[in-house]
């Protein structure tokens, strides 16, 4: 026979071991050229900077049909 625990484990224990598995939200910067949302240390998805240069180039967005 294995092992088993000689007591029952109380709900309030059984919660605060379970609490780190939380989901929680992106810790996100902002882009000091454009000042939109980004994630930190990634190039930003709106003007493609990256301390202070360009990294990636962004491609135009296709304006809707006027």
């Amino acid at each position: 026979m294995g092992a088993l625990p000689k007591r029952k484990k109380s709900k309030s224990r059984a919660g605060n071991r379970l609490s780190h598995r939380a989901l929680k939200p992106p810790a996100l910067d902002i882009c000091p050229q454009c000042h939109s949302r980004k994630l930190p240390h990634h190039a930003c998805p709106v003007c493609g900077t990256y301390n202070g240069h360009e990294a990636i180039q962004i491609k135009e967005r296709k304006k809707a049909a006027e």
